[in-house]
């Protein structure tokens, strides 16, 4: 693998794995500040964390496919 995939994968799975992310709308954050009890913050938290996952995987899988189809292009053409 060439060392550009391999710093790829690493910036991908270090944001991927980041430990914590306190981020909440403005709608969230008044909605949970009313309520009494710490469990359901949190579990708003991680919903929201839970979400922002998925345009992030999208646009990986992507680059990957046109990483992919890019060097079998260019494997076609010196051959």
């Amino acid at each position: 693998m060439s060392k550009r995939v391999i710093n790829f994968g690493i910036v991908f799975f270090v944001l991927l794995l980041s430990v914590q992310a306190n981020a909440q709308c403005a709608m969230c954050r008044a909605s949970l500040e009313s309520s009494d009890g710490g469990i359901k913050p949190e579990a708003v938290n991680d919903g929201i964390v839970y979400l922002m996952i998925f345009p992030y995987l999208l646009v990986g899988l992507v680059g990957y496919a046109v990483y992919r189809l890019r060097k079998k292009k260019t494997t076609n053409t010196t051959e």
